[in-house]
């Protein structure tokens, strides 16, 4: 297996490890959530400067929102989290999204959409849709942001704006996410005993969401067509299976004559977000990401 050498990304693997098992798919999906859970609260401490409240959008989808103590702008963050499409929730990833709205200084939005294997696919997309729709139907401008499955979502709906012509969708912010690629080539192949996120894990959660093969929403890189698609920052770490779809998607968006970005994370695993506190590495890539979505929200 294939790891980093930074000696504090190594203490947040050992420390994830202990609360999360390598071999966690093979266990219940209640079981999974609960491991998730516990390891979530054991990296969520923050002490960002932003105020938040609960919301429901459309009476069904719940929604976190949160406010800087130094608003810039009045274009809104979008969040979507990641967790497979089977874990995650609006707590998982609370820490994260209020140092984000913090550090860009915008209004930001965590989605609480719908998890598999109870919601199958396109439940999870729909339920961001609303959301995103609720915003730009209001004449509102917003910033896609999501890591890992949040990732294929945003990506997802990128493609829905570009393709019903609607307006006010600046940009598009991904993290490690995951794409649709070749589960038999790349870095499925190079890294797929990788810490925190296996192929096979990949494969479990592709099997598990049911999402019909070559839909471009919900496989991205499976589209013929990547003109007309919003700005995009994506970020990939090193020792990930998902690291070249990444990659792909951004060479994608560029080839199409789309503004976007690539960065690579040497040092990083999957869902680094949440050593941010305690991995230089991580830190560096979190004021990085913080960068990309100013700039894609036109903060200054």
């Amino acid at each position: 297996m294939q790891r980093p050498s930074e000696p504090e990304i190594l203490d947040f693997i050992a420390q994830c490890e202990t609360f999360y098992p390598a071999d966690a798919t093979g266990a219940s999906i209640a079981q999974q959530r609960a491991w998730y859970d516990a390891l979530c609260v054991a990296f969520g401490a923050t002490d960002a400067s932003a105020s938040w409240s609960d919301d429901i959008v459309g009476g069904q989808v719940p929604v976190r929102r949160y406010t800087p103590q130094d608003l810039r702008t009045d274009v809104q963050l979008l969040y979507i989290h990641g967790g497979g499409f089977v874990v995650g929730s609006l707590e998982s990833h609370h820490g994260i999204c209020a140092e984000l709205a913090a550090g860009v200084g915008a209004c930001l939005t965590a989605v609480d959409y719908r998890l598999a294997p109870e919601h199958l696919w396109p439940a999870q997309i729909e339920d961001c849709d609303l959301v995103l729709q609720d915003f730009l139907g209001r004449g509102q401008q917003v910033v896609l942001i999501g890591d890992s499955a949040g990732g294929t979502l945003a990506a997802g709906l990128a493609r829905r704006v570009r393709d019903r012509g609607l307006d006010g969708l600046m940009g598009q912010a991904l993290i490690y996410p995951g794409l649709g690629g070749d589960l038999s080539r790349g870095s499925y192949v190079s890294m797929a005993e990788a810490p925190g996120l296996s192929t096979a894990d990949i494969r479990f959660y592709r099997d598990l969401l049911c999402a019909p093969a070559g839909d471009p929403e919900a496989q991205p890189l499976s589209a013929s067509d990547f003109s007309g698609l919003a700005p995009a920052y994506v970020t990939g770490a090193f020792f990930d299976p998902l690291h070249d779809d990444a990659a792909e998607y951004a060479g994608a968006l560029v080839r199409a004559g789309v503004e976007a970005w690539f960065r690579s994370e040497p040092q990083m695993i999957h869902a680094w977000l949440r050593a941010r506190h305690m991995s230089p590495g991580a830190a560096e890539g979190f004021a990085a990401l913080i960068a990309a979505i100013r700039h894609l929200a036109g903060v200054r």
